[in-house]
């Protein structure tokens, strides 16, 4: 799989990022939640990123 970083609030790797891939998808990087009380499938999980990550990949043209 081919990964492109599109945009991140930080420059470090351990920040909030949002990745395309040569699948048409989207990688998402973020803090992963243990306080959601939802019932996840052990093959899935859930990662937490801030809405201004969002804002900025749309402001961008990124997605």
């Amino acid at each position: 799989m081919k990964v492109t970083k599109l945009i991140s609030t930080c420059d470090v790797k351990d920040c909030p990022t949002i990745y395309a891939t040569d699948r048409g998808t989207f990688l998402v990087q973020g803090e992963t939640p243990d306080d959601h009380g939802l019932k996840i499938p052990a093959h899935e999980t859930l990662v937490e990123i801030p809405v201004d990550l969002i804002k900025k990949a749309i402001a961008d043209g990124l997605i």
